[in-house]
């Protein structure tokens, strides 16, 4: 079997979450946010942060949220197009606090310089700078 690409990654956030999901990943982060008017109507049980064309993360509310911690969550990583100066510019101008930063973890595309950030629900998001 070969694999072309991750379609999704589906993480549980708590049942009354989804204001707080779309100002984090879409207000702060500048993610697009679709579905919340699905969402909504009960047509589907999640929403969704667009990162890029073909990827993209469900958040679903429920009451069935448990908070990640060491043991059973550590980060989702993407890659973004600026340059790490860009992001750190953005993340302040947002008012989001880095977690942490490191200066070239690896990762499927190599080695590059990347900046952490949590989700208000507890999730760690690694903003990583493409390849040169």
């Amino acid at each position: 079997m070969e694999v072309r690409s991750i379609d999704h990654v589906n993480l549980r956030i708590p049942e009354d979450g989804q204001p707080e999901a779309v100002e984090f990943y879409g207000d702060r982060l500048g993610f697009g946010i679709e579905g919340v008017e699905r969402w909504r109507a009960g047509e589907k049980s999640f929403f969704d942060v667009r990162l890029a064309p073909e990827h993209v993360v469900h958040l679903w509310p429920t009451p069935a949220f448990d908070p990640p911690t060491g043991t059973n969550y550590d980060h989702l990583a993407v890659v973004v197009e600026d340059d790490i100066e860009a992001v750190r510019s953005h993340l302040a101008a947002a008012d989001v606090p880095l977690y942490d930063e490191l200066p070239s973890p690896l990762g499927a595309t190599g080695e590059a310089p990347a900046v952490y950030v949590e989700d208000p629900f507890g999730y760690v998001v690694e903003l990583k700078t493409s390849v040169d």
